[in-house]
């Protein structure tokens, strides 16, 4: 182990809430310095998101109402990885949900940590092409309220620029798509 890299001592630990999607627990830690503190964390599963390629270039998005911004948001589909499923077959799942589309090639882009501050997530990011519009595509989740949006690559950047509510890890995964779009 590097110098520098022990782990701190857990001295407590506690669940503060289990939810739908993720857990909420505190821990209070002795650091390898000797300090102690308390640092609270979201459990999540992880998440898996698509950036759909259309034959003609453009992104498929969707517009999403979020409730902790009490707003719409502009994303790529993506949702949570559940129980033993590997994170290609979440995004399989979503792409057709969200926005009635099935893709025929996929490429894994990468992944990375959502927010390490707070939370464990790791979002898994993945580019869809050879798209089709699904003639009769299967039924969206009850809770959610969502519009497909088509873009071209510099539509969405642009809006970024500009200020438009557009979800970070939309943002990232955009990034690591760039080079094949």
């Amino acid at each position: 182990m590097k110098p520098g890299s022990e782990p701190p001592e857990i001295l407590d630990q506690q669940l503060f809430y289990r939810g739908r999607k993720f857990n909420f627990d505190v821990h209070r830690l002795r650091l390898p310095n000797g300090a102690i503190g308390q640092w609270e964390c979201v459990r999540h599963p992880g998440g898996a998101l698509v950036i759909p390629v259309t034959p003609e270039g453009k992104l498929v998005l969707v517009r999403q109402y979020r409730f902790a911004v009490e707003g719409r948001t502009l994303e790529f589909p993506a949702g949570t990885v559940e129980a033993n499923e590997d994170p290609a077959e979440t995004v399989r799942r979503e792409i057709e949900e969200e926005t009635g589309y099935r893709a025929s090639k996929w490429r894994k882009l990468g992944q990375f940590i959502l927010a390490p501050g707070y939370s464990d997530e790791i979002i898994y990011a993945f580019l869809a092409e050879d798209l089709e519009k699904l003639e009769t595509p299967p039924p969206q989740d009850e809770d959610e309220d969502i519009d497909t949006v088509l873009m071209t690559p510099q539509e969405l950047e642009e809006a970024i620029l500009q200020g438009e509510p557009v979800d970070a890890k939309s943002m990232a995964s955009f990034m690591l798509a760039k080079p094949f779009l």
